[in-house]
C-alpha cells in the first residue's frame, strides 16, 4: 500500500517528464521520411485492442470530446488534437484507420507505440480533469506551435467542435442525397416524382462493391472518376429534360449540337439578350456546379464507407440480394420498379444513338441519289398547274392536337367550319388528311426541307447534306419548267439565309422586307395577316406578271404565343404600325407560361388567327388560278400536346377550278378545311412525289 501511494503521487511528475523526452523525439522523428503503412497497425484487426493502432484509438475516443480539439478526417472520423492522429503518429487518415497494414516488429516501431500508449493515457487524464489547460496547449510543440495547420477554417472547428460535428454530419448526408440522386433521377419530367427515388439502382451497389474492394491508390481514382461520371449522366439527364419538353425526344450527341445555338438565339429573340446573356451563364454555372459536387460528394461518400468498412460491406450485400430478389419477383411501388437498372439502359441507348448518328449520312445520302423526276423533261413537269399560282403555307405548329383535344376542338372546329363555308361561298373546294412531320415541338425547317425534297430530314445533318446538295425540291421543279415565278415569304428570318437558294426562289422577302413597321409579339417578327397582304402587295396584286410558285411561312402560331396578334381591318394594315396598341393589349409570356392551360389556351387564340388570316386572305385576294396547299409543319411542345406521342399535323388543298381537285380525287380526303379522324395519313416526305405525279403528263 505504501509503495502504491508513493507511485501514484510520483505519476504527475512522471508523465510530464516523460511527455517532455517524447516531444523532443517525436519532433524529430517527424521530420524522418517514415512509412505510415509500416508504423501503424490494422484497426480492423479481430483481436480487438492488440495493435498499438487500437490502443491509440482507444484512448482517442475517450479523450476526443473532452479535449475540444476534434478534427474531421477524410474518412469521416473524429479525433482529438494531441490524441496521436498528427503527422507524427504516422496514420492515414484519409484512408481511415482500417487502411494501416500489419507493422513490423521494429525498435523504432516500439518506440512509437510506447509514445502512443503514453498519449493515450494521457488523453485519459485530461477527459478526467487531472491535467490543465496548460499542459493541452504544451503538448502542441516547442514554443507552443503545432506541425500541422489549425483544423477547420483558421481553427474554427476547434472552437465550436459540435457546430463542426453537426456540418461534417449534414455533409455527409448531403453528400449521400446528391449521389443517390444522380443515380435515379430520371431524363424527363414528367417521371420526376417520388416514386423515381424509392429504388434500388443496381450501378450504385455494383459501384460500393468495387470501392470497398480496390486497393486505396486505385480506390482514389475510381471514386473521382465515378464521381465524374455521375456527374456527365446528370447533366445529360438536366438536356434531355430540355429536349423531351420542347422536342419530344432526347438530346443527340452527335447531331443536336447546332440546336443548342438555335436554342440560345431563341431566348435572344424572345426575352432580348440580357435574358439570353443570364440563361447562358446560368447553364455554364449549373453545368460545372453539377460536376464538381458530384466529384467531391462520391469522394466523400467513399471515404465514409471504408471508415466504416464492416458495416459498408454487409449492407452493400443486403442491398444486392435485395435487389436480385426484386429484379426477378418483378416487384414495384405505384407502378414503378423497386429495382432498377435504368443508368446501364441510358448508357447503352447513348451508344446505339452515337453509333446509328455515325452511320445516318451513309445511309442518307444513298436515299438521296434516288429520285423519280430527276430525268423527267422540263416540258411534262407539273403540267395539271400550268398557268395556276401555287401557294405553298406552312402554318407554325398547327398540329394534330389543335383538331383532337377536346380543350380545342370546339374553337378550331368553329373556325374550320366557318372558314370551309366562306370559301365555299367564294366559289372554292377544299380537301384535306394528314401528314406525319418528322419532327415534333421545334425544329421547323427539317419538316420544311422534308416537305418540298420528299426526303425524311429527321435531324441537322441531313439538312446540311439536303442543303449542300443538288437534290431537286418541289421550287426546283417549278423553276425548271419555265412557267412561274418562285418567291418566299419567310418572316421568321432576319439573317443570311444561303439556304434559299437550294430551295430555288428567284426572290426572298425577310422580315426586313415586308415593309412592316409594327412591333415584335414575342418571337415572331411580324403577324400573318401583316405577311400576306405584303406578299398581295409585293407579288400576288401586280399586273402582268408570269404565274407565281410561293413558299409562305405563317410565324405568329410560334412558341411563346403571348402576346398574339389579333384581326383588323384589312384596308387599315397599313406599314404595320396599329400592331403597337394591338400587342399592349397583349397577354404576359412569362406570365402565361406560369400555366400549362393558359399556354394551351394561348396556342389555341394563335393558331385561330393563323386560320383567319389564311381564309380571309383567299377569300379576298384568291382568283381562279389560286391553288393553295397549306400545312402545319409540326405539332405544338409537349406542355400542349399533353403527352401526345403523335406527329401528324392537317394538309388542305384549296381551289376554285374543280379540275385542280378532280386530280386528286383517288386521294380520298376529307372534304372541307377539316381532316377527318380516319383520313389517310402520309409520311410528309411522301407528298413532293405524289403532288407530281397527280398533276404530272397525266393530268393533261
Amino acid at each position: 500500500m505504501v509503495a502504491g501511494s508513493v507511485i501514484d503521487r510520483c505519476l504527475p511528475c512522471h508523465r510530464k517528464t516523460a511527455r517532455k523526452d517524447r516531444r523532443v523525439s517525436l519532433f524529430t522523428r517527424s521530420r524522418q521520411p517514415l512509412d505510415t503503412a509500416e508504423g501503424g497497425a490494422d484497426s480492423e484487426d479481430d483481436t480487438g485492442g492488440a495493435g498499438v493502432a487500437g490502443e491509440a484509438s482507444g484512448a482517442t475516443e475517450e479523450a476526443g470530446t473532452a479535449s475540444g480539439e476534434g478534427a474531421d478526417t477524410a474518412g469521416g472520423a473524429e479525433t482529438a488534437d494531441g490524441a496521436g492522429t498528427a503527422s507524427d503518429e504516422g496514420a492515414d487518415s484519409a484512408a481511415g484507420a482500417g487502411e494501416a497494414e500489419p507493422a513490423k516488429e521494429t525498435a523504432e516501431g516500439n518506440e512509437v507505440a510506447a509514445a502512443k500508449r503514453d498519449e493515450g493515457a494521457e488523453a485519459a487524464a485530461k477527459a478526467d480533469g487531472t491535467e490543465d489547460e496548460t499542459d493541452a496547449s504544451e503538448s502542441a510543440g516547442p514554443a507552443g506551435r503545432s506541425d500541422s495547420p489549425p483544423p477547420g477554417w483558421f481553427g474554427w472547428r476547434r472552437r465550436y467542435p459540435r457546430t463542426a460535428r453537426g456540418v461534417t454530419i449534414g455533409t455527409t448526408v448531403l453528400a449521400g442525397a446528391l449521389v443517390l440522386f444522380a443515380l435515379l433521377v430520371p431524363n424527363r419530367l414528367e417521371r420526376l416524382g417520388p416514386e423515381a427515388f424509392f429504388r434500388l439502382p443496381a450501378e450504385g451497389i455494383l459501384l460500393a462493391g468495387l470501392l470497398l474492394a480496390v486497393p486505396p491508390r486505385s480506390r482514389r481514382l475510381m471514386s473521382v472518376a465515378a464521381g465524374a461520371l455521375l456527374g456527365l449522366l446528370t447533366v445529360l439527364k438536366f438536356v434531355d429534360m430540355g429536349f423531351y419538353s420542347v422536342l419530344a425526344r432526347p438530346f443527340d450527341l452527335v447531331l443536336d449540337w447546332i440546336l443548342l445555338d438555335d436554342a440560345a438565339e431563341f431566348v435572344r429573340e424572345s426575352f432580348g439578350r440580357t435574358g439570353q446573356v443570364l440563361a447562358v451563364v446560368g447553364v455554364i454555372v449549373l453545368i460545372v456546379a453539377v460536376l464538381v459536387l458530384m466529384t467531391l460528394a462520391t469522394v466523400r461518400v467513399t471515404n465514409l464507407m471504408v471508415g466504416h468498412r464492416a458495416v459498408a460491406t454487409r449492407t452493400t450485400l443486403i442491398l444486392g440480394t435485395a435487389w436480385i430478389t426484386c429484379m426477378t419477383l418483378g416487384i414495384q411501388i405505384a407502378g414503378v420498379p423497386l429495382a432498377t437498372k435504368g443508368n446501364a439502359d441510358f448508357v447503352n441507348n447513348r451508344i446505339e444513338q452515337v453509333q446509328a448518328g455515325l452511320k445516318d449520312g451513309r445511309v442518307f445520302k444513298k436515299q438521296a441519289a434516288v429520285d423519280a423526276f430527276a430525268k423527267t423533261p422540263p416540258d411534262q413537269l407539273l403540267t395539271g398547274l400550268r398557268g395556276k399560282d401555287v401557294l405553298f403555307t406552312f402554318i407554325e405548329s398547327y398540329g394534330r392536337v389543335a383538331i383532337d383535344d377536346p380543350a380545342m376542338a370546339p374553337q378550331i372546329d368553329s373556325v374550320l367550319k366557318e372558314g370551309t363555308n366562306s370559301l365555299k361561298a367564294a366559289g372554292f373546294q377544299s380537301r384535306s388528311a394528314w401528314l406525319k412531320s418528322p419532327v415534333t415541338g421545334a425544329g421547323s425547317w427539317l419538316a420544311h426541307s422534308t416537305f418540298l425534297s420528299g426526303l425524311w430530314i429527321k435531324n441537322q445533318q441531313r439538312y446540311r447534306s439536303l442543303t449542300t446538295s443538288d437534290r431537286a425540291t418541289l421550287g426546283s421543279y417549278f423553276r425548271k419548267t419555265g412557267a412561274w415565278r418562285t418567291v418566299g415569304i419567310v418572316p421568321g428570318v432576319r439573317r443570311a439565309w444561303p439556304e434559299g437558294k437550294f430551295f430555288a426562289l428567284d426572290h426572298i422577302y425577310d422580315s426586313e422586307h415586308l415593309g412592316y413597321n409594327g412591333p415584335y409579339f414575342s418571337w415572331t417578327p411580324v403577324p400573318d395577316q401583316f405577311s400576306l397582304e405584303a406578299f398581295q402587295r409585293l407579288e400576288h396584286g401586280k399586273k402582268n406578271r408570269d404565274p407565281i410558285m410561293a413558299e409562305i411561312i405563317l410565324a405568329s402560331s410560334h412558341n411563346p404565343w403571348s402576346p398574339i396578334a389579333r384581326m383588323t381591318d384589312w384596308d387599315e394594315l397599313g406599314d404595320g404600325s396599329i400592331f403597337n396598341q394591338i400587342k399592349k393589349e397583349g397577354t404576359d409570356p412569362k406570365e402565361v407560361w406560369k400555366d400549362p392551360e393558359r399556354v394551351r389556351t394561348e396556342y389555341r387564340h394563335a393558331i385561330e388567327y393563323s386560320l383567319h388570316s389564311l381564309t380571309e386572305w383567299v377569300e379576298r385576294y384568291g382568283t381562279d388560278d389560286t391553288v393553295l396547299v397549306f400545312l402545319g409543319d409540326h405539332q405544338p411542345v409537349p406542355t400542349v400536346t399533353a403527352g401526345s406521342t403523335s406527329k401528324d399535323v392537317p394538309v388542305t388543298i384549296v381551289a376554285r377550278d374543280p379540275k385542280v381537285l378532280d386530280k386528286i380525287s383517288d386521294w380520298n380526303w376529307t372534304d372541307g378545311l377539316k381532316p377527318a379522324e380516319n383520313a389517310p395519313t402520309w409520311g410528309m416526305d411522301r407528298f413532293r412525289d405524289r403532288f407530281m405525279t397527280a398533276y404530272g403528263p397525266r393530268g393533261d
